[in-house]
């Protein structure tokens, strides 16, 4: 199965496709999607669409994992990044991948089997489970691939509970 995890952002979405195919990882690509800040927001939303709508067709994923993003604290932030979830869930939907969405939470538990790793804990898992030579950056391709291994560690179990 091939799944494209996000990372969601309006300044960097991250993004990293992997395969997963008997409980082997294969690495296809990852990176970050940048856009810049003196860009107009609207802009710089249907730009993080048009790449991720490209990233997509380039490799036809069956999946997008997608993290569920959490604010206490700026919540101008919280709506500039709700709308670039948005739009990165709406390429999913426009181009027939499936969506799956994860808590940070769930993330560290299926990558490092701790639902309170550290963020340089999970990196390090994800390098490793991954073989990579060193963690991705920037920290928001990373944190793709780690929701890409989320979801294939979740799809996984679950296929085999039957569920």
């Amino acid at each position: 199965m091939k799944i494209l995890g996000i990372d969601p952002g309006y300044a960097t979405v991250g993004y990293g496709v992997i395969e997963y195919n008997k409980a082997t990882f294969t690495v296809v690509n990852y990176g970050a999607i940048l856009t810049d800040a003196n860009t107009p927001f609207e802009q710089r939303l249907s730009e993080i669409y048009d790449d991720l709508c490209q990233i997509i067709n380039t490799y036809k994923p069956e999946f997008m994992a997608v993290e569920r993003v959490f604010f206490t604290t700026n919540k101008k932030t919280a709506i500039d990044v709700s709308q670039a979830r948005g739009v990165t869930l709406l390429s999913a939907v426009k181009n027939g991948v499936q969506l799956a969405e994860y808590t940070p939470l769930q993330v560290k538990q299926a990558v490092s089997g701790y639902g309170k790793a550290t963020k340089s804990q999970v990196q390090e898992m994800t390098k490793r489970i991954l073989k990579l030579p060193a963690i991705p950056k920037p920290d928001d391709t990373a944190d793709a691939l780690a929701i890409a291994i989320c979801h294939a560690h979740t799809f996984n179990s679950s296929r085999i509970a039957g569920k």
